[in-house]
């Protein structure tokens, strides 16, 4: 993290489907656990022209959407369910976000689409949505899923499917698995990784992802089978306590040196339980937003955007731990900022 960072240079809907289902919507569906890499494989995807035509709906546990923000200039329609996870509280707010996009869409009050993608949660269980269209006869007379896409991390995914339920049922319900990280990943920890992807779905491919690029075609069917059964169990998923949520805000623009240096300590001292740490930051001699990633121990090198994605100009950076309180984060940041200004 403390290392510097490169600035980045940085179809009317209306036809019926050519496919059983007739004139259903195709609904993709892309779950994966926390840092996956899922928002990097969508926003490849939304951006080629495959991805034409696409309204997106993302889901977060946290408190402040980043995902969607990230998103909202690659798709045709976006929308955020916030604040929990959509197996659990956030469950029939998609079921009546899709319903809302429907009736937009039949008045012209959102563009023209021809597919919708989920985002789902790190921590969803993709059982209970999946449920929520074979069993609501209103949605399954508008949508089908098309296909159930999970994403693994080439780098921590074994130790993640060891220790996390969501993580493993994520892998099991999905029609393909994509492998991310496989430039940082070690030959031996790949492998590792697609043993026990084989042996929680044998019959998923297996895809490997190069910097979040994949093959389009893998976000349609090619035989419209669904891996899912209305008759199948689905339990409510069960997410661990410990597990939280917090979102650190600041309203003055930040020095790269001195957050740089407090995430390092972070890290240092809680990196494997820092699960999922990612943001939008404004510092000072960038024109556009900073874009940070962490999962776990890996801090991915920050990418300045050329211009904010909406009108919230405040950097905000949303973690979730294990067992790391927001106070003690806050602290350690207040703690490094104050005693930079001293030496300044």
């Amino acid at each position: 993290m403390s290392d510097l960072f490169r600035s980045a240079d940085a179809g009317p809907f209306g036809r019926r489907l050519r496919q059983v289902r007739g004139a259903r919507i195709p609904v993709i569906v892309v779950t994966g656990f926390l840092g996956a890499g899922k928002t990097t494989l969508l926003k490849h995807f939304l951006e080629s022209e495959a991805g034409t035509g696409t309204a997106l709906i993302v889901n977060e546990f946290g408190e402040a959407g980043i995902d969607d923000a990230l998103l909202r200039t690659s798709a045709d329609e976006t929308r955020l369910l916030g604040n929990g996870c959509l197996c659990c509280n956030v469950r029939s707010d998609l079921q009546l976000t899709l319903r809302r996009l429907i009736s937009e869409r039949e008045r012209g009050l959102v563009p023209h689409f021809r597919r919708v993608m989920i985002e789902t949660s790190g921590l969803a269980d993709p059982g209970p949505i999946l449920t929520s269209f074979a069993t609501d006869r209103a949605l399954g007379g508008e949508f089908h899923v098309e296909t159930v896409i999970a994403v693994a991390d080439g780098l921590n995914g074994v130790t993640t499917l060891d220790r996390f339920a969501e993580a493993r049922r994520q892998a099991i319900f999905a029609d393909t698995l994509v492998v991310t990280k496989s430039d940082v990943a070690s030959a031996a920890a790949r492998e590792q990784l697609l043993i026990r992807l084989r042996e929680l779905n044998p019959r998923a491919p297996v895809i490997t992802s190069l910097h979040g690029k994949v093959n389009a075609e893998i976000f349609t069917a090619t035989d419209g089978a669904l891996p899912f059964r209305a008759d199948a169990p689905a339990a409510e998923a069960q997410h661990s306590d410990e597990i939280l949520s917090f979102t650190i805000n600041w309203e003055l623009p930040l020095r790269w040196p001195v957050f740089a240096r407090t995430t390092d300590t972070l890290l240092a001292l809680r990196g494997s339980d820092i699960l999922r740490a990612k943001g939008l930051l404004a510092i000072e001699g960038c024109k556009g937003p900073v874009v940070v990633q962490i999962v776990q121990h890996l801090a991915h090198p920050p990418v300045e955007l050329l211009a904010w994605p909406d009108a919230d100009r405040r950097s905000r950076l949303v973690f979730i731990t294990r067992n790391v309180a927001e106070r003690d984060v806050r602290a350690l940041f207040e703690a490094i900022q104050t005693l930079s200004r001293q030496l300044i």
